[in-house]
């Protein structure tokens, strides 16, 4: 199996859809279910110079994708923030990492970023971990940070510092 991980094409919009609507990676991000391809579209069209988005195919089929918000604000621009899902059918196959680390590459290399931050719930051991492998810590836990499946649920906000 051979992840191609490359930058996100308005071609990739429905495939990109097609992962967020999976009830595991709208469950794990702050996406509602049902997203339409147009909000989706809209989100892409309306991104400004400073959101960068990859994905990860196999065989030309997307099956992951991450997005990098870089802050523009003269005091924080040295700082992003990043979100990522993974197809429910290739969850735990090295994806999220390799999405992961070409993101920290362009991040760190490329951008001049040496912080980025995110989001992850508390009842999410897999990507915890995960971060956690490339460098992330937990540096403080948002009590009913989000509402979701009825009740509120709280989220760890980590961050890596290069």
């Amino acid at each position: 199996m051979s992840i191609v991980i490359r930058h996100s094409e308005m071609s990739d919009i429905p495939a990109i859809k097609a992962i967020y609507q999976q009830e595991s990676c709208y469950s794990g991000t702050l996406q509602l279910p049902y997203p339409s391809v147009d909000k989706w579209q809209k989100r892409f069209e309306q991104a400004d110079n400073n959101f960068y988005s990859l994905v990860a195919e196999i065989d030309g089929e997307i099956i992951g994708q991450i997005g990098l918000e870089h802050f523009s604000n003269p005091r924080r621009r040295h700082v992003a923030n990043l979100g990522m899902a993974v197809s429910e059918h290739h969850q735990g196959q090295g994806v999220g990492g390799k999405l992961l680390s070409a993101m920290l590459d362009l991040a760190n290399n490329w951008l001049a970023i040496t912080r980025i931050e995110l989001e992850v719930y508390t009842d999410n051991p897999a990507a915890i971990k995960l971060y956690q492998s490339k460098g992330f810590a937990i540096e403080g836990t948002a009590k009913a940070y989000a509402f979701r499946h009825g009740k509120y649920v709280d989220s760890h906000l980590m961050a890596k510092v290069s």
